[in-house]
This record gives structure tokens, sequence and C-alpha cells, in this order.
């Protein structure tokens, strides 16, 4: 007692009684907040918008935690057991899903509905967010995947950019006599880079998971294995994940590759030859896939509405603008998407674009288990260790098994 009358005493004589009891009655808020960003300069996104928010609200402390990306479902999984979740986490959209269902994230559909801009959003962005109609999160930033090719060889092959499947066919026996390399190269890897690159293929021939045993995925498939097999693309593309055909790229070792968003920065005013981004080529359907992060709030957080704040602030446009170009991203958001910066710039445009086509790996919580089966196939049937309907058929059986058990 002798203590808070001297300090309210104190206070009195210095500020006066109402000064002194708005400082007492503020307490400052702590919220802990999870990413997966390290030090190779993608932290940048996150430390100076949490700084931003700090400044603008010295009455709320978040304290950062970096978890490696290969710890992050485990460490959060773990963390929800123990009651222990983070305030606010960014995780990656595939595995979205598969947190929600586990009860990891918080569900935040009124808050949305109260909010009014879900329609500001590109559809695959959003619908990594959502599970069972009911919104848990909100995207960060976006990537996709989109053709990139050497010019210098394209030219002296006398062929433009591929826009088609057909056209596709029709350039790489021209491209085979242009360098000591392939025509074009993808990330067959048995990881989800493989599946995340194959995903694009299935859907432009008009297939999907939930009908995997079907002529879509038997023409994706015979488009890798035809041009394994005619010595345009290399058989090593098994074990090569983006960032290695990406290097192939770069030493011009492939005239095409398939690879993603984050390449571009890496490419520019680097490159000894000249290069250019063009849509994937379509067959049935125009298509790729998306990547990238989605804001969601731990279901154990006792500072919900804070934590929506925010994550408000880090979506409004100055901020969310910043920690996209900082992270090499795209907008999640169909308005922002709209500025010079993506719009007018040769290599961003053909990924700008592709966002109203982009679609998300949202096959609901067993999805991990589900690409696992389908890297399997890639495998087995790029290797020829089995025919190429055998592991349709027998991958097929496993994925509609896995539907059966999502809830």
């Amino acid at each position: 007692m002798k203590k808070a009358f001297a300090f309210m005493l104190a206070c009195s004589l210095a500020l006066g009684v109402a000064a002194c009891n708005e400082t007492a009655s503020k307490e400052q808020t702590t919220l802990s907040w999870w990413d997966t960003y390290g030090r190779d300069g993608t932290e940048k996104s996150v430390i100076d918008a949490i700084a931003k928010y700090e400044e603008a609200h010295p009455d709320v402390k978040i304290e950062r935690v970096s978890v490696p990306f290969s710890e992050m479902q485990r460490k959060l999984l773990l963390a929800m057991v123990g009651g222990e979740l983070p305030d606010i986490m960014i995780v990656d959209n595939p595995n979205h899903q598969a947190l929600s269902a586990a009860g990891a994230t918080a569900d935040l559909t009124e808050l949305v509905e109260q909010w009014g801009e879900a329609d500001q959003y590109f559809e695959g962005p959003w619908e990594s967010t959502m599970y069972q109609g009911r919104n848990f999160g909100i995207p960060f930033g976006s990537n996709n995947l989109a053709l990139f090719y050497n010019n210098d060889l394209l030219e002296e092959a006398g062929v433009k950019p591929p826009t088609t499947w057909d056209e596709l066919k029709e350039a790489v026996p021209h491209l085979a006599g242009t360098t000591d390399g392939y025509p074009f190269s993808v990330a067959a890897v048995r990881s989800e880079e493989g599946a995340f690159q194959f995903l694009p293929f299935l859907w432009q021939a008009g297939g999907d998971l939930h009908q995997l045993d079907s002529e879509a995925t038997r023409e994706a498939l015979a488009l890798w294995k035809e041009f394994i097999d005619s010595g345009y693309m290399s058989r090593e593309v098994l074990s090569l994940n983006q960032q290695d055909i990406a290097l192939q790229f770069v030493n011009g070792n492939t005239a095409m590759m398939v690879n993603g968003t984050w390449q571009v920065e890496q490419f520019r005013d680097s490159l000894e030859f000249d290069w250019g981004v063009v849509p994937l080529p379509a067959a049935e359907a125009q298509a790729t896939i998306i990547g990238g992060e989605n804001f969601a709030i731990g279901s154990s957080s006792e500072h919900i509405q804070e934590a929506w704040d925010v994550i408000m602030f880090m979506q409004e446009e100055e901020v969310l603008m910043q920690m996209v170009k900082d992270k090499h991203y795209l907008p999640a958001r169909k308005d922002l998407i709209e500025d010079p910066y993506w719009q007018e710039d040769e290599m961003y445009e053909p990924f700008a674009e592709s966002m109203e086509f982009a679609r998300a790996r949202a096959y609901g919580e067993q999805y991990p288990a589900i690409s696992n089966e389908v890297q399997n196939m890639i495998q087995a049937a790029l290797s020829g260790s089995i025919p190429i309907d055998e592991a349709i058929q027998e991958t097929a059986s496993e994925v509609n098994a896995l539907f059966e058990k999502n809830q």
C-alpha cells in the first residue's frame, strides 16, 4: 500500500492524476510471432513491418521467433499439445488446411466477415486459408510457376517461347542442337517440389487429384516421360530440385525451365545471356500453382483480437506492398497486383498475369500424404520402373483412400 501511495503521489506531483491513471491502466501486451524466414534477406520483410507496428502501437510488444522451415509444422503441432501456440504465425500455404484440421489455427470467419475484404484476394491464395467452409487465415504473399527461357538459344533455333503444349513439343527438337545441355527442365525430385511442379501439368491437361486415374494424368506424365526418352530433358531431373535446375539454366545447360517468381531477382543483371519469362504453356486449360505463405492465429492465443489487429496492419497497402517486395513475392490481392512494380516489369508481369489462373494445393488435411503418393508415382513413371498406367492406378487407389480420411 505504501508503495502504491508513493507512486500515485509522485505521479500527481509530476504529471497530474489523470496522466498517471492512463499510464497505470495501459499495460503492454506481448504477442508471440513465428515465421520461417532466415538470415538470407527474407527476414527483412517481417522485421521492418513489426518495427512499424510497434512504433505505431507502443502498448504492444511482438516477440518474433524464426523457426527452420523443415521444423515449423512439427513445432506447431507440439506447441498445440502444450497449449503454447504463437499468437501469430506465418505458415506455408499447402500446410494451412492440415494445421486447421488439427486444431492449431483459430477460426477467423466472423472477423473476416466483419472486415469485408475477402473478395479482394485471388481465388488460389484465398482458398488455401479455408477449411470446411470456414476461414482460418489471411494470405501474406504469393509466388507461382512460369516458363523461363534463354532467348539467345531460342533465336538460334528459330523458335518463339511456347504458349501451348503443342508449341512446346514442336520447339524442343529444334532446341536440341543449340545447347550441350537439354532443351527443357523441370524439378521432378521426390519431395514437395516435385509435386509442386507436376500439378500444373495435371491441371493443364484437364485433370485433378480427385480423379487421378484419368487420361489427363496419363497425358501429363507421358509429356515428361517422352521428353526424357527423346533426350529433350535430362533423366537427372528425378533428383533435381528447383534451385538445381535454376543453376543449369544459369550455366546455359537448359534452354527452358519451369521455375518460380523467387528466381527473378537472382537472375536480374547477372545472367550473361538474353532471357525472359512467359506463363506456363496451356493444354486443355491454362494453369499454374500457388506457393507462398499465410497469416494465422494460434488457437490457444489469449490475444486473438490483438493478433488480428496486427494482421490487419500487415494488410495495409503501404505495409503489405513493402513486405511483398522485400520477399520478391507477388501480392495475393487483386488490387495491389495492378501496381506498375509488377505490371510494367517484363519479368514479373507473366507471374502477375498467372495469378488469375493459379491454383492452391487445397486438398484437405491429408494433402501431405497425398503429395507423397504423387511423388512416388512421378518417380516410378519417369524412371520406367513400372509402366505409366500401372503407376497411375496404384497411386490413384492410395490417393482415393486418403481423400476418404479427410474430415
